[in-house]
């Protein structure tokens, strides 16, 4: 078996038997939410991306995912000891995880919103290799440290990641996203970048008042608007201001 053939290391969240969900918590009246609430969600094998509008349950899905499954929710590994506020919900308290048997493999995630906590964190723990993150501009730390720590089979999360990033730059994320998955690493990257989910042979979730479905890219409401703002920015800004 290749690597690109290697099982998924995470196959499905759902709600764990048993567990009682507050109906009129903020974060379980999403509609995605609701869905994997209901439902459950089978984690797709390569890089799967999570689009929709801001308040869509993006970012609270991979935060939960980071939560299910040991990492920090503010970024890191497994073992990562920061923290700044907590602001993140209590699904990951409500779900459970089905994994594929085996060892356990590496795993990281990183939010582009607490870059700078987890930057701080790492340049001072002993004989620390990331000592000069905080030396590099945002967006150059943020690569530097997504090619340092996502390497190979493995499990990563993303939470918008073209936030500190040049469109160049970004492309070079579109690169590394795509070594991972010949790797067979699984990636769940949530997203407003149509550029990022460009990426060949990915998954594209698009998450909305629907709930979740799968979708392409050509299809994508994110694709079409940034499409019909780049061919006339003026008509498209005269509506809105």
């Amino acid at each position: 078996m290749t690597r690109s053939d290697s099982p998924r290391p995470l196959r499905r969240i759902e709600r764990a038997p048993g567990v009682t969900v507050d109906p009129k918590a903020w974060w379980a009246r999403i509609p995605a939410v609701d869905a994997v609430l209901s439902h459950g969600l089978n984690i797709p094998a390569g890089v799967t991306f999570l689009v929709g509008e801001n308040g869509s349950g993006k970012s609270t899905l991979v935060e939960a995912l980071a939560g299910v499954t040991g990492l920090n929710l503010e970024g890191g590994s497994r073992g990562a000891m920061h923290s700044t506020r907590l602001t993140e919900s209590s699904l990951a308290d409500v779900l459970r995880v089905t994994r594929t048997p085996g060892k356990r493999v590496n795993s990281y995630f990183l939010r582009a919103e607490t870059m700078h906590g987890l930057y701080t964190y790492l340049e001072n723990l002993p004989d620390s290799p990331d000592y000069d993150l905080h030396e590099r501009s945002h967006g150059e730390g943020f690569l530097t440290l997504l090619e340092r720590k996502f390497r190979g089979y493995g499990f990563y999360l993303m939470d918008e990641p073209e936030a500190p990033l040049s469109f160049t730059s970004t492309l070079r994320l579109v690169a590394h996203l795509d070594k991972l998955r010949l790797a067979g690493a699984q990636v769940v990257v949530a997203t407003h970048s149509p550029l990022l989910t460009a990426l060949p042979g990915a998954t594209i979730l698009e998450l909305g008042e629907h709930g979740i479905r799968r979708t392409q890219w050509d299809d994508l409401e994110l694709t079409a608007r940034w499409r019909l703002f780049l061919t006339s920015p003026e008509s498209y800004l005269r509506h809105m201001l």
